[in-house]
């Protein structure tokens, strides 16, 4: 895959944002703009705006469904200063790009370049992209290999948004509906509540999969804590990249992917309430630990209240925890997508480079067994409630 880094405090993310990235997409050959928000700018007031974790927010609710972006929180977790050298390093060392990854610059930042942290190495690591952020600006005296994307520019910035809803101006237009609605919801950047105004996403309409997925997406990021969103939102998108290697449904397979972990937060009583209206029991060890209904759950809230009827969807995110005997494709995907997404902790590289190249069985075999052998490491440490499931895991989900 093929990755290009556009990073920022996003704070907000507005309309410019978004079409510098898809401008980026139309111009060269890219599959995936990697979104970076920084936890603090070198160069920036960290008093001035949104939390890190509000702007995240913000992102993920402007991108529901597009599976051409997506957001890293490397910088947000590292918490401090954000340098782009350890971001860079961190993508490529976790992502294994294909090439060089692009780096996106806006030509504002072209005359402090040199300012940076390793900027030698930066341009030694990335393939520059400079974008068009100001009239006129030249960089024909920009010392570093680079690319120049000629873009139309955009007169907006987050310091205008932010202004202007402190002085209550015009604003809403700006930044994407879903950044919109979680700055009216949190009150972000000062702005008055209006009591009798509200925001909702429309509804989809029948026939149109890509529209009920936005709306689950937007639905499970209001029901997720961020960092549980962003692991559903990339195992999604891992789900769509692994669908279309192997010809399978790539919105079928985002869906499963980015509701397989909306019922995850559920109080244990509703997840049985739930479970039990798939017909089957609830066994002695789901009785103990109900939160491994989790998939059960979501499968039958899937069916019954947002009429998803296609029965390899509903296996998939049902099984994406255990597994089951003779798994179809998609349910495989989703299992696969789930344990070797990339904001994983202390993920295998060789799985991420055998999703690249291997069958799709081997693929599967491979993570399963990473996953049990990882159990196995900290079975002293089990529970005996965890020891069975792993007993079933290795069971139920042999080919």
């Amino acid at each position: 895959m093929k990755i290009a880094i556009l990073g920022g405090s996003f704070n907000p993310v507005h309309i410019g944002h978004l079409f510098l990235a898809d401008s980026i997409l139309a111009a060269f050959d890219y599959d995936r703009i990697i979104l970076v928000p920084a936890f603090q700018s070198p160069f920036k007031n960290a008093s001035e705006g949104a939390p890190a974790r509000d702007r995240m927010e913000m992102l993920a609710a402007s991108i529901p469904g597009d599976p051409r972006l997506t957001i890293d929180n490397c910088e947000v977790n590292r918490e401090g200063v954000s340098y782009t050298i350890d971001t860079l390093k961190d993508i490529i060392n976790r992502y294994q790009p294909e090439e060089k990854p692009g780096l996106i610059l806006g030509d504002d930042l072209v005359s402090s370049f040199h300012e940076w942290r390793s900027h030698d190495e930066i341009s030694e690591l990335a393939d520059i992209i400079i974008a068009r952020r100001l009239q006129d600006q030249g960089t024909s005296l920009f010392p570093y290999p680079h690319k120049v994307l000629d873009n139309e520019i955009l007169n907006v910035s987050s310091r205008q948004v932010r202004d202007k809803i402190k002085n209550r101006e015009a604003w809403r237009y700006l930044v994407p509906a879903g950044a919109r609605y979680v700055i009216e919801k949190r009150r972000l950047y000062g702005i008055q509540a209006n009591p009798g105004r509200t925001v909702s996403f429309p509804e989809p309409r029948e026939g149109e999969l890509i529209n009920t997925i936005v709306q689950l997406e937007n639905e499970v990021r209001c029901t997720l804590n961020t960092d549980r969103f962003i692991h559903s939102r990339n195992t999604a998108l891992m789900a769509w990249d692994l669908s279309l290697r192997f010809g399978l449904d790539c919105q079928k397979a985002y869906l499963a992917g980015i509701t397989h972990d909306m019922c995850k937060y559920m109080k244990e009583d509703e997840l049985i309430r739930l479970s039990v209206r798939d017909g089957g029991k609830i066994s002695k060890l789901e009785s103990r630990k109900p939160g491994l209904l989790h998939g059960r759950a979501a499968a039958v809230l899937l069916k019954r209240k947002y009429g998803i009827q296609d029965r390899d969807v509903l296996d998939a995110v049902r099984y994406h925890t255990t597994g089951m005997k003779d798994m179809v494709p998609l349910a495989k995907v989703i299992y696969i997508a789930d344990k070797i997404e990339i904001s994983r902790n202390n993920l295998d590289p060789a799985l991420i480079t055998m999703s690249r190249n291997a069958n799709l069985d081997t693929l599967f075999r491979a993570v399963l067994d990473n996953t049990v052998a990882g159990l196995r490491a900290r079975e002293l440490d089990l529970s005996y409630g965890t020891r069975r499931l792993l007993a079933a895991m290795e069971k139920r989900s042999m080919p």
